[in-house]
């Protein structure tokens, strides 16, 4: 560890302790955008190996980040940085996971170095720096954050996570096979690929099944929603929702005008994507999220198959998994301890933290109920301190008690479980389970708040006067996922810089057929208005209407926009592609570097071809599967005026200013109501019902399609177990017409050894 301190800390008398002023000027000095982009993207490329560019190791390795305390806003951080650089940094090639205390410290350290940098330069010196010295899974949560947070960052686009790190998205058995196909230099066994679906294309690229009917890993009838639970987009959002908006990271960093009301809409994103799932459940059969109960078995087990790049699996859960065991029931004493000051604080209509007394009887104080559930209260915002105090956030005790003990267990060398890494935590089902856990603090906090009003309800002289929506059909395509950087590269490729083999996973996803929802709204004035379409369940999985305030928090928010109406009848038009806030497939890395390298201008392909990279959710899961002949769901519609939160300028909504560069979650955090409104408190069915509001019965089709990777299974695998097509065989060398029958063998094949017969040819004689 001394040796590896004086690498890093004290650099030798053969290298420069700072750049030379040519290097300073020429790539640091003042880098366009374009520029800067690529120089991020070779940050984040191959991160598992040895940086392969001769740019950042110059750059790193004779940067003195102790020697230029200076360059930074903040003394104190960079101090503390050095302090934990000498006592020992997590070493490259173990696994990272923020639920670790001293890991949590060390990132959150990296981060306020990188985010305290005076200047873009700086900031480059220090992420070069980290790249070389640093954990490379420290150094990519760090320094993602630090490109969402900082401003000269902005018009930068991040590879998407999964390209970043594979291992976190792909099965372990197809890593494996990448593997092997890398070390046989792309030598292929024609059996093999025929069984595990290898294909070569013209171009040298090497494309790899991952089965979804292989179901070896499926433990419980859970495992049916895997295609939406591990769906690659979906845990893309999920993760950038937590990049952008971190637990850890203190309200000065984050409030912006564009970053308002964190909390609630932190609780909000959780329930919706509850209400997503609950969607998913219906298509397939299944019943209601069951709450999670800490005093009784998990029933339902989860089998990742998540194979790390350091060769280590990610655990798996069994089916009835205990959790209330000796080894954890003070992490469970301190959960339930928790739980109940936020249930008398909600009941109480306050709560007193630090010395300070917040209170929880407005709509506005959800934002403190967030805060106790998701975050914590400080006393003080002097960002000089740097205390992380992970064991106050409820959401991390919850996940030590289901998997990694943060407690008790080692707190630096560890095998988290997929809780704990934010780019898998949602294919775990028992996720869901223990959100809606949290999600009844919210509920019970709104049914304290008194139900909306005519008043506030209804839009004087607007009336919803004709719903049309397109037939909506869903699918299931293919999508090639690049997980080149997997596989490790050879001394060769690493000079080259690039890897002469490019290995795509071949991933089934959930899709819909393009559709349009129109509205003809009636108003008797020219007037700013808040249009919202909520997309619900209309029964349960057996079939029976739901009342509506049991499932008003089932429905998801499709889309929100303000629109202007004028007076006599308005005709609004959204396209499913272009609902707010919907990112459609991202580019790949390479293409993307491609495109960039073709352009001058790079603000052009962030506004035309890039809107909502990091914020979107995607547009592919807007619909759940649906069933074949069909499944009965609820289109709410609901026009209310503009609130229009104070001091905002509108103009942030124009897509297409360069001037601009503006990624935002939420159209309708520029309206002062609650997110959800109205669905988000109890309703009043007497007063609930106004003119500018609709509910329309709607169908959801799913178009069933034959995937050759079903029967390619089925040729290999199943084919044992059909009794249906088969053939008996005798022995006739036993006397199979003697009394001893129970000797005779009879053996069953596929094939009709007898006759040539093609027995599937049909014969009407």
């Amino acid at each position: 560890m001394r040796v590896l301190v004086v690498l890093v800390l004290g650099v030798a008398a053969l290298a420069s302790a700072r750049l030379t002023t040519d290097l300073d000027d020429n790539l640091l000095g003042s880098l366009d955008v374009k520029k800067r982009q690529i120089l991020i993207l070779k940050l984040l490329n191959h991160i598992t190996e040895p940086c392969m560019y001769k740019e950042i190791l110059d750059i790193g390795n004779n940067y003195r980040i102790e020697e230029n305390v200076d360059l930074y806003t903040k003394v104190d951080v960079v101090k503390t940085f050095v302090r934990q650089v000498k006592l020992g940094l997590l070493p490259r090639g173990e696994i990272f996971t923020l639920h670790i205390d001293r890991q949590l410290k060390e990132v959150v350290s990296m981060f306020h170095v990188l985010f305290y940098a005076k200047d873009f330069a700086t900031f480059i010196k220090t992420a070069c720096w980290m790249r070389i010295h640093c954990n490379e899974g420290m150094f990519v949560y760090a320094l993602q954050v630090a490109c969402r947070h900082r401003e000269d960052c902005k018009g930068i686009i991040l590879p998407p996570p999964y390209e970043i790190y594979p291992f976190f998205f792909v099965r372990g058995d197809v890593i494996q096979r990448s593997y092997l196909l890398k070390m046989r230099r792309g030598l292929l066994d024609e059996k093999l690929c025929d069984l595990y679906g290898i294909k070569k294309t013209d171009k040298n690229v090497y494309i790899i099944d991952e089965n979804i009917f292989d179901r070896r890993v499926n433990l419980n009838i859970e495992d049916r929603l895997r295609y939406f639970t591990e769906d690659i987009d979906l845990n893309t959002y999920y993760y950038y929702f937590h990049v952008d908006y971190p637990f850890w990271m203190k309200d000065d960093l984050i409030n912006t005008k564009l970053r308002t009301r964190r909390f609630e809409l932190t609780l909000y994103v959780y329930q919706q994507i509850l209400a997503r799932y609950y969607l998913e459940r219906l298509s397939n059969g299944l019943g209601d999220i069951k709450v999670l109960s800490l005093d009784k078995p998990i029933t339902k087990g989860y089998w990742p198959w998540l194979l790390l790049h350091n060769g280590v699996q990610m655990p798996m859960r069994t089916n009835n998994y205990v959790v209330l065991r000796d080894d954890n029931v003070n992490l469970l004493r301190l959960v339930e301890t928790y739980e109940e000051l936020i249930k008398q604080a909600i009941v109480k209509g306050f709560i007193t933290i630090n010395g300070i007394r917040l209170e929880l009887t407005k709509p506005e104080d959800i934002e403190v109920l967030g805060r106790l559930i998701y975050s914590k209260v400080e006393k003080t915002t002097d960002l000089t301190t740097l205390q992380v105090e992970a064991y106050r956030y409820l959401l991390v005790v919850l996940k030590a008690v289901l998997g990694l003990d943060t407690l008790s267990t080692d707190k630096y060398f560890v095998v988290p479980t997929v809780l704990d890494i934010y780019q898998t935590a949602l294919r775990d089902p028992v996720f869901y389970q223990l959100q809606k856990r949290l999600i009844l603090f919210v509920q019970l906090f709104k049914l304290r708040l008194p139900s909306y009003t005519k008043e506030e309800l209804y839009f004087p002289g607007v009336k919803v006067d004709n719903v049309v929506v397109d037939k909506l059909v869903t699918y299931f395509d293919d999508y090639l996922m690049d997980m080149t950087n997997a596989v490790t590269l050879t001394e060769d490729e690493i000079k080259k810089t690039t890897s002469d083999m490019k290995i795509l996973v071949r991933k089934r996803r959930l899709n819909h057929n393009p559709f349009k929802i129109t509205l003809d709204v009636v108003s008797d004035k020219t007037v700013d208005a808040v249009v919202r379409i909520f997309l619900g369940p209309k029964e349960d999985d057996l079939g029976r209407l739901i009342d509506l305030n049991n499932n008003r928090l089932n429905f998801v928010e499709l889309d929100s926009f303000l629109f202007k109406l004028v007076t006599g009848k308005n005709t609004i038009v959204r396209n499913s592609r272009e609902m707010h806030n919907l990112v459609q497939d991202r580019l790949m890395t390479r293409d993307l570097w491609k495109r960039i390298d073709s352009i001058t201008d790079v603000k052009d392909i962030l506004i035309k071809e890039l809107r909502n990279y990091h914020t979107g959710f995607p547009s592919r899961l807007l619909l759940p599967r649906g069933r074949v002949g069909g499944m009965r769901m609820v289109l709410y519609v609901c026009v209310t005026p503009l609130r229009l939160v104070d001091n905002v300028d509108l103009n942030i909504l124009d897509v297409n200013r360069k001037d601009l560069m503006v990624d935002f979650r939420s159209t309708v955090l520029l309206d002062k109501m609650p997110l959800g409104f109205p669905l988000d408190r109890h309703i009043d069915e007497t007063r609930f019902f106004t003119p500018n509001m609709k509910f329309v019965d709607i169908m959801i089709f799913h178009k069933k399609q034959m995937c050759d990777m079903r029967t390619r299974w089925e040729r290999y695998v199943l084919r044992n177990y059909n009794m249906l097509d088969r053939n008996i065989m005798v022995d006739m060398n036993q006397d199979v017409y003697g009394d001893n029958l129970l000797n005779v063998d009879h053996v069953f094949v596929d094939t009709d050894l007898n006759t040539k017969i093609n027995r599937h040819l049909n014969l009407d004689v």
